[in-house]
């Protein structure tokens, strides 16, 4: 598998982060413990002793001193004393003289009545008031504050049962375990680094490899190409866009398909007029008595391919945009009432009629070429589908702010299936193919509608016959 340059982007980009950050919360941490190994060189007293093992014996003490009184916590320190293996802790009372008499350094007396108040590590001190009513100081002298403890890891000091603990075995000295060396932990660190990086970047340029392979299918002319199920399981942006190509990809095909439909239709549609031509002109050929007759109709077929080429040209407008085309102000009302009523005058000559209800103004600016063809092929279908001596109900109005126009007739209706397409241009369903006609007025209404951000729809009037729906907004 070829991993691309915007791979190594991210490859690289994650790593550098990654690195970065690692360099970063190791400074963190030093600086800490530099601070902190300098917070406690401030607080260290070189008079007294300090540590875990001296704190645990100034406890130790404290609690038997406080509990018992002077009997026990002499008891305990002869005992500690016989083992050898205990700090020579000191119990000093007000006036300075230790229990078991031993020799009380000024300075370290001094240094513990100043942290009296202060249970620190670093010189743990305690004044403690004893059973018998008496107050006495218990610190830890610095020239004694190890003596005996060799050895011995941080604990209960010895000849003391904790409640709760049952009375182990002696301390033993117990080796430290191995650490891995500070080598191997860089590497562990820049291992890791690699991996996750490599990872992140493989999960972001994956998807990208296959929207490019998309993009050269499609551009290869394979428009039924989807980039959805290469994404998998994926919920993010960059699925969205996969979802988005698909999206275009079905549009392109779509179009492609329209197209060469049209295509096909419009060749469909110039040959049937020009074979007929043909055939008159042999007919003329053959027969010169036949001329006026065959002039008369390649007349009629010459205006029927005009007539073709014309709205084959205004679909093909509409399709490109017709944003060239002048906007005018027009009352949508108005030209509604205009259509209706020639309409009205070619529908009674049918047997037909037209009914216009129409109040109010609709002001807007508007391409009005194409939104009266628009208007007018939607009318005149309906007048040439609706059955001799019905009418069709044209209605026309501003509601909720939008331009409405609904035209009703009573004729033989479209099928469900035939809704969908039945704005796609030479779409004629069966009552439409005797009636005559391209099957181009409708597509050439929904593209004008359109274009002016409006809609248009058909649907099955109760009763038999077709409804058509038009509402546009109105633009200032």
């Amino acid at each position: 598998m070829k991993l691309g340059r915007l791979f190594w982007k991210f490859f690289f980009a994650f790593w550098l982060a990654l690195l970065l950050a690692g360099v970063g919360v190791g400074a963190a941490v030093w600086w800490h413990h530099q601070a902190d190994l300098e917070q406690r060189e401030r607080e260290r007293d070189p008079a007294l002793a300090g540590g875990p093992r001296a704190g645990w014996a100034v406890a130790s003490a404290a609690a038997v001193l406080a509990h018992g009184g002077t009997p026990a916590v002499l008891s305990l320190l002869d005992e500690w004393g016989a083992e050898g293996r205990a700090p020579r802790l000191l119990v000093v009372d007000e006036a300075g003289h230790d229990l078991l008499g031993r020799p009380v350094s000024a300075e370290a007396l001094a240094s513990a009545r100043r942290r009296a108040d202060h249970d620190h590590p670093a010189a743990p001190v305690r004044q403690v008031l004893s059973a018998d009513g008496r107050t006495y100081l218990l610190f830890v002298p610095a020239d004694a504050g190890n003596r005996g403890w060799e050895g011995v890891p941080p604990g209960p000091p010895p000849g003391l049962d904790l409640p709760g603990r049952p009375p182990g075995p002696p301390f033993e000295r117990r080796r430290p375990p191995d650490r891995p060396g500070l080598g191997v932990l860089i590497a562990s660190g820049l291992l890791a680094s690699v991996l996750v990086s490599a990872l992140l970047a493989w999960y972001l340029a994956k998807p990208v490899r296959h929207l490019r392979w998309a993009f050269g299918a499609v551009a290869d002319g394979r428009l039924d190409t989807r980039v959805s199920p290469l994404m998998g399981a994926r919920r993010d942006e960059i699925a969205d866009l996969g979802v988005e190509f698909d999206r275009m990809a079905g549009q392109l095909q779509a179009l492609v398909g329209a197209q060469r439909r049209l295509l096909h239709d419009v060749s469909h549609e110039l040959r049937s007029p020009l074979a007929r031509m043909q055939a008159a002109i042999g007919l003329a050929r053959q027969d010169a008595s036949k001329l006026p007759a065959t002039i008369d109709r390649i007349e009629r077929e010459s205006v029927r391919l005009d007539e073709l080429v014309g709205q084959l040209l205004t679909l093909a407008r509409l399709d490109a945009g017709s944003g060239d085309a002048p906007e005018e102000a027009v009352d949508l009302i108005d030209l509604v009432a205009a259509i209706a009523d020639d309409a009205r005058f070619e529908a009674e000559t049918l047997g037909k009629t037209v009914h216009f209800v129409g109040d109010g103004q609709a002001l807007t600016r508007v391409r009005a070429e194409l939104i009266q063809r628009a208007f007018e092929n939607v009318i005149r279908n309906a007048v040439k589908f609706t059955a001799v001596g019905t009418a069709v109900d044209v209605t026309a109005g501003v509601i909720d702010g939008r331009f409405r126009l609904r035209v009703s007739d009573r004729g033989p209706g479209v099928s469900e299936s035939d809704l969908a397409t039945i704005f796609e241009p030479f779409h004629r369903g069966r009552a439409a193919v005797t009636a005559g006609g391209f099957g181009l007025g409708l597509a050439i209404a929904r593209r004008a509608v359109t274009s002016h951000g409006g809609q248009i729809e058909a649907s099955n009037r109760d009763g038999g016959g077709l409804e058509m729906s038009i509402v546009l907004p109105l633009a200032g």
